[in-house]
């Protein structure tokens, strides 16, 4: 008798090697080796930290550095890279590693995981993104450990804070060992920059990290031309933060910013608006912010980073090609052209079907949540699902408090934040053929 093979799509193998990811990590980290004595670790507790580590978001029930010892701090690591450069960067390295020729196959997962529009060249940006990261991670390891000299007792400990640290913030993860985030250096600006600067090279997209190292490797040579992409992502991932940086500062001025100096109310503003992009550190109590800054700190996590990146949300172009549209409408324009180029009608449509889903998604779990979590604020409910859904990680302190199904909620959130809303809706997909007939077609009353 002939077997028969399950035919599944590369977004259904993709969101299952995800699933497997979560179910090992879920194993690693409750090893008696990766936890210290005598601490409470229930299943849901290490599934909750696998996938929001897989996931690379941050929320956690428990305190990472109460918890987890030194050899679970570097497995927590690994699952933290694992996550957040994507599972098929560091599949492809091992099969280049074995060398294992990459078909056609392993070449659709990688388009699928990367989310590339072609098959050209998936190999080598594979191993351009991973080297790329680890370059970063290597020098903001070296520069925070010297650093954090200053802070702890051992060379030893400064410099396990400085890898945690570098890997945190450059894979956007917002886990962190100190027990209390970025906290203690609210006044130490250079640890900030620091870690400001990884979370923005991680967020705004690999494909941008790789242009511009062409663009500084080659522009002596000849005239380089950034793709729309870059241009897009870039323009519109620095704009959000000046925007955000600019809202923090109006709304708290006269209330969390009060007697503070400049330098003070700058870099609170600038750090908060920048981790909310995907990072998920803070160094401050986000819940001492007023409803206003609140709500804008969602709306930035909801979109999240770039398309591309270690991010979640909706990605800065989703949102920035949804506003263009608007926009070009408004002015009676039957096309977007921006940087002297002109956006297919394809990525228009795709624009729409992620945010309007991302809002049923989100309108739903904020719903649930609030059924299932009667004892929480509106706000506290609204702010927790927006950083799960853009694996950001910032909280207002409720998550180690949630019920076993608000837990549930917030894991499914996280999940589909990292795999993405196109991949989720793929699930349901098969490999059925296109329809090669229409249906007349019949206009409807709109708006």
């Amino acid at each position: 008798m002939k077997k028969r093979s399950i035919d599944l799509t590369p977004v259904q193998l993709i969101v299952l090697f995800y699933l497997f990811a979560a179910i090992i990590a879920t194993t690693l980290l409750s090893l008696p080796i990766a936890h210290k004595p005598e601490v409470e670790w229930t299943l849901i507790d290490a599934m909750f930290t696998a996938v929001s580590a897989i996931s690379v978001t941050g929320l956690t029930v428990v305190s990472t550095a109460d918890t987890f010892s030194v050899p679970g701090i570097f497995i927590l690591m690994f699952v933290l890279q694992f996550g957040g450069i994507g599972i098929m960067t560091l599949g492809t390295f091992i099969w280049v590693a074995l060398g294992k020729k990459i078909g056609f196959k392993e070449r659709q997962l990688i388009k699928t995981d990367q989310n590339q529009s072609t098959f050209a060249g998936l190999v080598n940006l594979m191993k351009q993104i991973l080297g790329i990261i680890l370059v970063i991670e290597l020098i903001g390891a070296t520069v925070l450990g010297i650093t954090f000299l200053q802070y702890f007792p051992t060379w030893q400990e400064a410099f396990l804070q400085g890898v945690f640290a570098s890997v945190s913030a450059t894979t956007n993860a917002g886990f962190d060992i100190t027990g209390s985030s970025l906290v203690p250096f609210a006044e130490d600006y250079f640890v900030q920059f620091i870690n400001m600067t990884l979370l923005i090279l991680g967020a705004i997209g690999f494909p941008v990290l790789i242009e511009i190292r062409d663009y500084l490797k080659y522009k002596g040579e000849y005239r380089y031309r950034f793709s729309l992409f870059t241009l897009l992502t870039t323009s519109t991932f620095f704009l959000l933060i000046v925007i955000g940086v600019v809202f923090i500062y109006v709304f708290e001025r006269t209330k969390f910013f009060a007697g503070m100096a400049w330098h003070e109310s700058l870099f609170y503003s600038l750090f908060q608006s920048i981790t909310t992009r995907n990072g998920g550190l803070a160094t401050m109590d986000v819940s001492e912010f007023s409803v206003p800054t609140l709500l804008l700190l969602c709306f930035l996590m909801f979109v999240g980073a770039s398309p591309s990146s270690v991010g979640g949300g909706i990605r800065t172009t989703t949102f920035a090609i949804m506003v263009l549209t608007i926009v070009s409408y408004a002015k009676g324009q039957n096309s977007i052209r921006i940087f002297k180029r002109q956006v297919a009608q394809e990525d228009i449509q795709k624009s729409f079907i992620v945010v309007s889903t991302a809002m049923i998604i989100y309108g739903a779990a904020i719903i649930l949540m609030s059924y299932l979590e009667p004892n929480f604020r509106l706000m506290e409910i609204i702010f927790e699902v927006s950083s799960a859904f853009g694996t950001t990680g910032l909280s207002m302190g409720i998550t180690p408090e949630l019920s076993t199904g608000g837990k549930i909620v917030i894991i499914a959130l996280m999940f589909i934040g990292r795999i993405g809303i196109f991949s989720f809706l793929f699930l349901i997909k098969g490999n059925s053929p296109k329809d090669n007939f229409d249906f007349p077609k019949e206009k409807v009353i709109i708006g």
